[in-house]
C-alpha cells in the first residue's frame, strides 16, 4: 500500500468521524454535550485540512504517489 493509498484511508476516516459527530450534535438535547461534539469535529475538520495539504505535498514531491 502505498504512502498515498494510506493517507487517503486516513483522510476518509477522519472525515466520516467528523460527520458523525456532527450529527450527534444535531442528535442531542444534552447542551453540554453538543458543544462538545461540535469541537471535537471542528478539531478534525481542521486536521483534515491539514492531512489535505499534505497529501497535495506528496502528490506533487513524489509523483509516483498519485492515485
Amino acid at each position: 500500500m502505498t504512502v498515498g493509498t494510506q493517507m487517503q484511508q486516513v483522510i476518509a476516516t477522519l472525515q466520516s468521524a467528523s460527520a458523525t459527530l456532527k450529527g450527534f450534535a444535531l442528535e442531542t438535547e444534552d447542551q453540554n454535550a453538543k458543544t462538545q461534539f461540535q469541537q471535537i469535529a471542528e478539531s478534525l475538520d481542521n486536521n483534515l485540512q491539514t492531512l489535505k495539504d499534505r497529501q497535495a505535498y506528496i502528490n506533487e514531491q513524489e509523483p509516483q504517489f498519485k492515485q
